[in-house]
């Protein structure tokens, strides 16, 4: 019979793609969980994964009580977050700082759904930029901030939302639009447009350029359609997240190609106050903000 620890197994079986991460993220042995899982193949009289070389691949049945995880546990934790309300203390305070600024397609949306959840939450935008928001939460200034750094400092909790990749946009008619990927040498000479924001907070410079001996220009701008816009106009080149220049890449407004032979790659989070990790409205809106960031195309999703 199907129990929830089987179907949290299941979970991180095909999260983690490997048995010793998976093992740890449900806080058991690997021989324990293997026992689970051969106790469910007992059961159906199905394999439900197969070993290859790359880890751990779900069988047809293994993908189908995938499915039903899913569906099971986003139930389970939707009723076990509206317990948390139901008991705990519906009033207080959530600043939001943000690191990342081409969030607020989807931040928005979940900023209604919390405000409907729970009405009698203070909800409210931190402005301006910031050169380091994290402080904020330090100082009382926010609640929550949204990073793209990995954020190990005491008194804080980090929660991660998803892993991205950042893509180079470069016109139409650019002399590397035709290429299939941009190296580091390929932004020398180059205007960088981005954000305003300090060089160590800029993933191109730091991980790609600067540890290639690469120095550029930078024009900053402070909305992202004012950065596309500069660079349709062929003021300079950008690097910013596949996902939220989806659509101008869709409809050619600008030419986007992957950074590296890999790729260039970051990591999304909510990062709040320890004090305030446990409270329930805290919890709950950022499960809201998961469930928002699974539907934005290209990402992978991350649990807490």
């Amino acid at each position: 019979m199907i129990e929830l620890r089987h179907l949290r197994s299941l979970a991180a079986l095909a999260e983690h793609g490997r048995l010793q991460p998976a093992a740890d993220a449900v806080h058991l042995t690997p021989s324990a969980l293997t026992h689970q899982m051969r106790a469910l193949e007992r059961h159906y009289g199905l394999a439900l994964y197969q070993r290859t070389p790359a880890g751990l691949r779900l069988t047809p049945a293994g993908e189908r009580l995938l499915q039903l995880a899913r569906d099971a546990l986003a139930l389970v934790d939707e009723a076990q977050q509206d317990l948390r309300r139901l008991a705990g203390d519906t009033r207080g305070t959530l600043r939001i700082a943000l690191e990342c600024h081409t969030c607020f397609d989807w931040l928005m949306p979940a900023m209604d759904a919390f405000r409907q959840r729970w009405p009698d939450v203070e909800l409210d935008l931190v402005a301006g930029f910031h050169a380091d928001p994290t402080e904020l939460l330090l100082d009382s200034a926010a609640e929550l901030v949204i990073d793209s750094r990995q954020i190990r400092r005491p008194g804080l909790v980090s929660w991660p939302l998803f892993r991205f990749e950042i893509v180079g946009l470069l016109p139409l008619d650019h002399r590397l639009a035709r290429r299939k990927r941009l190296a580091a040498r390929d932004f020398a000479g180059e205007t960088l447009i981005t954000y305003p924001v300090p060089e160590p907070r800029i993933d191109l410079i730091e991980r790609v350029l600067k540890p290639a001996g690469v120095k550029v220009q930078r024009r900053t701008a402070e909305l992202t359609v004012a950065i596309l816009q500069l660079v349709a106009s062929r003021r300079g080149v950008a690097a910013l997240p596949s996902w939220g220049v989806q659509s101008y890449v869709a409809h050619d407004y600008v030419r986007a190609l992957p950074i590296g032979p890999r790729g260039l790659h970051a990591t999304l989070s909510a990062v709040v106050p320890a004090a305030l990790a446990e409270r329930p409205y805290m919890q709950d809106f950022a499960a809201i903000l998961r469930a928002r960031c699974a539907a934005l195309p290209g990402v992978e999703p991350l649990g807490a």
